[in-house]
């Protein structure tokens, strides 16, 4: 049923796809006000991939993994970052205090999530603001990097959000981004890439990865959701969070759904 909606919401007009995740973000922080969910990506797993992690965080070690894999097509040290799309903050803190980045801000379209974010984290280099991924209230060569991790599909507009990644990055920035399309709107988000200002560098099929990431994460969710949330949304959160046997988690596994990361320049 949720990818079913899904596929519905994502051929909505911008102004309805945009507004229905604000809404859902803000009744999602709401609902789950877990400290132990701070990442809700689909994490990611592969054979000899483990960080070295805090005992905290390594409870959410997949997701933290993605972030870690995304990043990785950069350097962050020193640098200035932007996350459009940061979410529940996890992503965002976990770069702030293991990649040392000189700063860090989250950027979401969501007031709850960003609440959220300023109750959960007090990192020195960290710091969380709602805004629109399409209207980034920023001055032109503003940041070095800029991350994208799983949040793209909640878009409007993403060649809007493109050519506004392409103004608040400095000469030779890097945006480095991951997120699933349906395999048949795959080609045009790659369209999307090529015809931006950004120089399209590459772009890796991660969904085995990703697969591998729902494995070691269902039971851990499936908990957590079962705990922190009303017995009459669970199942609409279990699927949304891809748990192990859900319409999202087997859209990966039959291939109606594609992952991948990119990695652009300007």
């Amino acid at each position: 049923m949720l990818k079913r909606i899904i596929l519905i919401i994502l051929k909505l007009s911008p102004f309805s796809k945009k507004w229905f995740w604000e809404k859902w973000y803000d009744i999602f922080a709401k609902k789950a006000r877990n400290t132990n969910l701070r990442l809700m990506n689909y994490g990611y797993h592969a054979h000899d991939f483990e960080l070295n992690l805090s005992e905290e965080d390594y409870i959410e070690r997949y997701p933290i993994q993605l972030y870690h894999f995304v990043t990785s097509h950069a350097d962050i040290k020193d640098k200035n970052v932007l996350e459009v799309g940061s979410g529940r903050g996890g992503g965002a803190s976990y770069i702030a205090r293991y990649l040392s980045p000189s700063s860090i801000t989250g950027v979401d379209i969501s007031n709850e999530a960003v609440a959220l974010c300023s109750e959960f984290y007090d990192v020195p280099n960290l710091n969380f603001i709602c805004a629109d991924s399409e209207s980034l209230p920023f001055p032109d060569n503003s940041f070095d990097v800029l991350v994208n991790v799983e949040s793209s599909h909640c878009y409007g507009d993403v060649t809007k959000f493109l050519k506004e990644s392409y103004r608040v990055l400095k000469k030779d920035g890097y945006f480095l981004f991951c997120d699933f399309r349906t395999a048949d709107g795959l080609q045009e988000l790659y369209d999307q890439f090529s015809s931006s200002e950004l120089k399209f560098l590459n772009r890796i099929d991660i969904t085995d990865n990703i697969i591998q990431g729902l494995d070691k994460l269902s039971k851990y969710r499936e908990d957590h959701i079962d705990e922190s949330v009303s017995v009459f949304i669970r199942k609409l959160f279990k699927t949304y969070a891809g748990i192990k046997g859900t319409e999202i988690y087997n859209s990966f596994v039959n291939g109606s759904m594609i992952y991948v990361c990119a990695i652009l320049k300007k």
